[in-house]
């Protein structure tokens, strides 16, 4: 029996200080469903799916709010990684990365990255979602290389 064979990842945290504002990116702009939004006392975290890929789920998750498995410290540490946009990062693949390029940076979106040819076989570009996390959208190349 292979241990491994049905390992599934059903979720990914990216860390936000307002939630409000995060969901405002990956619900409006993104189109992204909520599928549960859980408050316990000042904490809150909130999942979110594809239309694509319903049983994987994105988990907004609040710094610093309730967390008591974070010290005082470990949470300015976070907020400060987050404001630099040194924590969590999110791929998604789409049918045309320049139009959701244009979708996206219509919504004021803080660009990293314009569309570019990769030489690992994706056109891709890059945005920082309201809270600094890195969020980058590719669409294979159809011939499955790039420039290198």
């Amino acid at each position: 029996m292979n241990a491994t064979k049905s390992l599934t990842l059903i979720n990914s945290f990216v860390r936000t200080t307002d939630p409000d504002a995060s969901l405002a990116f990956y619900r409006d702009v993104l189109g992204m469903t909520v599928n549960k939004d859980v408050r316990n006392g000042d904490f809150r975290w909130v999942t979110l799916s594809t239309p694509t890929q319903p049983e994987l789920e994105v988990c907004l998750e609040q710094i610093g709010q309730g967390a008591d498995w974070m010290s005082d410290d470990d949470v300015e540490s976070m907020k400060d990684l987050l404001a630099k946009g040194l924590l969590n990062s999110l791929v998604f693949q789409v049918d045309d990365v320049d139009a959701l390029f244009e979708h996206v940076r219509a919504s004021g979106a803080e660009v990293m990255q314009e569309p570019a040819d990769q030489f690992y076989g994706v056109r891709d570009c890059a945005f920082r979602d309201p809270m600094g996390n890195m969020v980058r959208f590719n669409s294979p190349l159809a011939d499955g290389a790039g420039q290198g």
